[in-house]
């Protein structure tokens, strides 16, 4: 369906492109985001989005976030306080269905007022147990079969990952680490691969960071473990195209000809720029037909100002859909405030979180808008 956005969202034409994005103005929480963005947030039918709801002081980037949905056909905005999530770890299904990892077990529920929630996994004793829980899964992604729900977790001082049976609650792992991997996603066609990353990570004792050096791995089910890049490489917010044929990657560094958005071909590896310059996170539609990104403007904090934009690979051009999203906190906590733009499944709209109003708002384009811009 086109969704109708006249009745719950506000026009915003950025004064210097002249894109017009739509603010969600119902308001059911302070603080309302777009998801992060390696899961869309649309049902496949575009009738239902998703979104992060916070409530400050309460809740922060790791734990205490709530989720709430529009139903473009009834046109009503709905919070579900009994979402609350660790980490970016909502998926939503193609029927508008939810997951969302806590602290001890995975869940789901459907987006009507009267769907009940189903605890679909429970996290195991002997890897959790009483330990300080850090992290359950950074963004929960599905097998390529659909019956598993994979899991990058940090407890107390173990570092693990392993999937989930939806239909059966078990827990299987995958590997053990002797530091932190994360974002974890299953490959879109192969249900033994995943990608993952090496990630920075603090001490639960004493806080020391230990920074990351490797970025990109793969990890088969039977335990074969290897990064990507012959030797030690840094790059950041990577995804799998659609086929999982290719890995896209932010390279902020002077490597592979860059700065820029990188495509790689793990084997044999290959890497191309598709997108020169600095970005913040991306995401791509189309086998990299369309591109959405975000930037920094004033080097990387939480809440720092922000602007997004939209490439065109067929012309080569880009647009800008937001030149300015001012610097934005919140009183005691951090929710991770990036736009983090990403497309809906049919790549019709582009869901990503604004401040222009001064408030962190969630926001919706329509591709076809910035496609007139660029063509």
């Amino acid at each position: 369906m086109k969704p109708d956005l006249s009745v719950l969202f506000s026009p915003y034409t950025d004064p210097e492109s002249g894109i017009t994005n739509y603010l969600l103005n119902k308001r059911v929480a302070p603080v309302q985001q777009g998801f992060y963005f390696v899961n869309t947030s649309f049902s496949a039918d575009n009738r239902f989005l998703w979104f992060y709801c916070a409530f400050p002081p309460a809740g922060h980037i790791d734990w205490g976030r709530t989720l709430g949905v529009i139903d473009f056909k009834e046109q009503t905005v709905n919070h579900f306080p009994e979402t609350a999530f660790g980490a970016c770890s909502p998926l939503v299904d193609k029927d508008g269905t939810v997951y969302w990892a806590t602290q001890r077990v995975i869940c789901r529920r459907g987006p009507l007022p009267d769907d009940t929630v189903e605890i679909i996994g429970e996290l195991p004793e002997e890897y959790f147990g009483e330990r300080a829980i850090k992290c359950v899964s950074t963004h929960l992604t599905f097998s390529a079969d659909k019956k598993e729900l994979f899991l990058d977790c940090h407890a107390g001082n173990l570092f693990f990952v392993g999937t989930i049976a939806v239909a059966t609650k078990e827990f299987r792992l995958w590997k053990t680490f002797d530091r932190f991997y994360n974002h974890g996603q299953m490959h879109p066609s192969d249900n033994d691969l995943v990608l993952v990353a090496q990630d920075h990570f603090h001490d639960v004792c004493t806080g020391v960071k230990t920074v990351y050096e490797d970025r990109l791995w793969l990890l088969q089910r039977s335990g074969d473990f290897r990064p990507i890049f012959p030797s030690p490489t840094k790059v950041t917010h990577e995804f799998w195209d659609s086929n999982g044929k290719y890995i896209y990657a932010i390279n902020n560094h002077d490597q592979f000809g860059g700065p820029g958005i990188v495509r790689i071909t793990p084997d044999p590896l290959a890497v191309e720029i598709v997108w020169k310059g600095y970005h913040w996170h991306a995401k791509d539609f189309n086998h990299g037909q369309y591109f959405v990104c975000d930037r920094t403007l004033k080097g990387f904090f939480r809440g720092c100002p922000s602007s997004v934009h939209f490439l065109n690979c067929v012309t080569q051009k880009e647009v800008t859909m937001i030149s300015h999203n001012p610097e934005f906190h919140t009183t005691g906590s951090m929710y991770h405030v990036d736009p983090h733009p990403h497309f809906s499944p049919d790549g019709s709209l582009i869901a990503f979180t604004t401040t222009v109003n001064g408030r962190a708002d969630l926001a919706v384009a329509f591709t076809k808008d910035c496609i007139a811009a660029t063509t």
